[in-house]
């Protein structure tokens, strides 16, 4: 015998009770103010469109964090057919003791909770998400995906319509301009 509650929607509370919480998924997943406002939004019209295939099976929030993850989706999606499948070819950091390639399986990990260290992480996000910000477009976009939000990679090839490999070249490429941008930000004396 299993338990099971059906969970009922009130529309009339979505913008009090998840707008924040879903704004504060989507702001780190795209990283634009007025981006991450018009998806919720479309979140929020979408959800009133569906509300009759609501099974109850799921909370309301739940529910409306599916439907936000597929609008994200969708707007990658959209970026990467508005900018089209040519991509700028770019002279990359080569030179010296600094050339190198990051491993996927050796790629920096969070670095705890340490409370000394809080601050400083405060300042290495804001340096980090600059130097993303620099990226060409598509590359930060798949960077965003793989390593941030930590997408599968046969899900983002299928949504932006690439091969793996190509998947991983950008990766690549998006790491070196990224560890660049960092040593030129973040690491100098």
């Amino acid at each position: 015998m299993s338990l099971s509650s059906n969970h009922m929607l009130n529309p009339n509370k979505w913008v009090t009770l998840y707008a924040d919480y879903l704004y504060n998924y989507t702001i780190s997943r795209v990283s634009n103010h007025d981006t991450a406002k018009d998806i919720v939004q479309d979140t929020f019209f979408a959800a009133l469109k569906a509300q009759d295939n609501f099974q109850g099976k799921a909370s309301e929030r739940t529910w409306l964090v599916s439907i936000l993850k597929r609008k994200i989706i969708d707007h990658y999606r959209k970026i990467n057919s508005i900018k089209g499948k040519a991509e700028v070819k770019m002279n990359f950091y080569t030179d010296g003791e600094r050339e190198g390639e990051w491993i996927e399986e050796r790629a920096p990990t969070d670095w705890g909770g340490e409370v000394e260290k809080k601050i400083e992480n405060e300042e290495l996000k804001v340096v980090l998400e600059k130097c993303i910000d620099y990226l060409p477009e598509k590359y930060a976009m798949v960077f965003r995906m793989k390593t941030i939000q930590q997408f599968e990679t046969e899900d983002i090839c299928k949504e932006l319509e690439i091969t793996s490999s190509n998947l991983w070249v950008i990766i690549h490429r998006a790491r070196t301009q990224l560890r660049k941008c960092m040593e030129d930000n973040w690491f100098k004396n």
